[in-house]
């Protein structure tokens, strides 16, 4: 099977062919908004790079090759994976572990736990770092110790003892496939589907991906996260070689993401770096993302590219998103630091006396669009999801046309 993987998009979200001259080149600036800080490498104005570069190959390119001619830099192998323990035991978490969420740890070194056994063990403690009780989403550090108590592998289940439930939740995945072959999987996540489980959640895509558990006992692996309510491209690793590859493909930046969002207002100038500090600030009941200074405590650098595609008056504007680094709720806060917020946004819509358009669904307007990622095995994965219904339902009233020619496709890659 050829490695060069490329969607075919319907006619309707086709390429603008129109010359280029008529469409919308003007450079990249900072937004009004920006922070000051930023790295001294930023590249303002100029010719930027393309968003993806394509390449013809030859029918006797090896994978090698392939892989080289990307110009992608192979990332380190991670820890090789652990028996399971049958009695207490102590492990390190080496270098390629470091910022490694707690739960990630444990199936990256116990491939075929199941998630309900990850919680459960880290609920009740007997999962200890450092000698304290650690929660499954904090992130570890390198040279920290883990405690590590007794595991063990649930069974594989055969397809012929697959339930209703599970054989409704195999339908329910194939139906979000966008792509799929032995190594990876790319969905299309819909809008209100959240993709791990937390307080309250019972139905969510870590959760669905345990019907797919092959033979040895392995299930598909998440390789990044979308929030809640954001549909559009998510993608899973079904192998642990390709998990390996593709973590090491967002570390390393060698992932490209496209976003597409329903914002109030015209952001000026039309195009844009927002560059910002976040950290996390707990509420009572919710957790943001808060807009931080550089040396805060948990504060890390944001950077976020912006085009304006087409606009509904000055009421409303369909925006571009391509985000170089990924914060949580990065592209939701740094909307609404410029002033102009993602619509349907519970958390960070901050426009007082807006009143929302008619016909319109009260829903969170930001969908993932494209992702384009290096193949573990060689060549590209180019994925495109189309718009939610809800979001569809909006471009209809709003007359966007989504054939039009997208601008973030000439924004910097870094």
């Amino acid at each position: 099977m050829s490695r060069r993987i490329k969607r075919t998009q319907p006619k309707s979200d086709r390429r603008d062919d129109r010359p280029a001259q008529e469409r919308d080149k003007r450079p990249f600036r900072q937004a009004e908004r920006t922070q000051t800080e930023r790295p001294k490498t930023h590249r303002v104005g100029g010719k930027p790079p393309r968003f993806s570069k394509r390449r013809q190959e030859s029918p006797g390119e090896n994978r090698k090759e392939k892989h080289a001619s990307l110009g992608a830099k192979p990332p380190k192998p991670a820890a090789e994976p652990t028996a399971l323990p049958t009695k207490v035991q102590t492990v390190v978490v080496t270098a390629d572990e470091n910022n490694m969420r707690v739960d990630r740890f444990l199936e990256a070194r116990f491939p075929g736990l199941s998630f309900s056994h990850i919680q459960r063990i880290v609920r009740k403690g007997e999962l200890r770092v450092n000698g304290k009780r650690a929660d499954s989403k904090d992130r570890l550090e390198e040279g920290q110790s883990v405690r590590i108590p007794p595991l063990r592998l649930d069974a594989p289940k055969l397809a012929a003892s697959l339930s209703e439930t599970e054989r409704k939740t195999l339908e329910a995945l194939k139906a979000m496939t966008l792509f799929e072959d032995d190594d990876v999987l790319v969905l299309n996540k819909p809008a209100g589907l959240a993709v791990q489980g937390g307080s309250g959640t019972t139905r969510h895509v870590d959760q669905m991906l345990e019907a797919m558990r092959d033979a040895k006992g392995q299930k598909p692996r998440l390789v990044h996260r979308l929030d809640k309510e954001t549909s559009g491209c998510l993608l899973v690793a079904k192998t642990r070689f390709a998990a390996t590859q593709l973590t090491g493909a967002f570390r390393h930046r060698s992932a490209r993401k496209i976003y597409w969002a329903l914002v109030a207002g015209v952001p000026k100038p039309k195009q844009g770096r927002i560059s910002t500090y976040l950290a996390k600030e707990e509420g009572e009941d919710d957790t943001i993302m808060r807009i931080a200074a550089h040396g805060d405590e948990g504060a890390s650098h944001a950077v976020t590219y912006y085009a304006v595609v087409e606009t509904a008056g000055s009421k409303l504007a369909w925006v571009s998103l391509k985000p170089v680094t990924g914060r949580t709720h990065q592209l939701r806060a740094h909307m609404a630091h410029i002033e102009h917020p993602i619509v349907g946004d519970p958390k960070y819509f901050n426009r007082e006396n807006w009143e929302f358009p008619g016909g319109l669904q009260n829903r969170l307007h930001l969908l993932a669009r494209r992702i384009v990622i290096p193949h573990p095995r060689g060549g590209v994965i180019d994925a495109t999801a189309p718009l939610p219904p809800h979001m569809q339902q909006s471009w209809n009233l709003l007359g966007f046309d989504t054939s039009r020619f997208d601008p973030i496709e000439n924004a910097p890659e870094e």
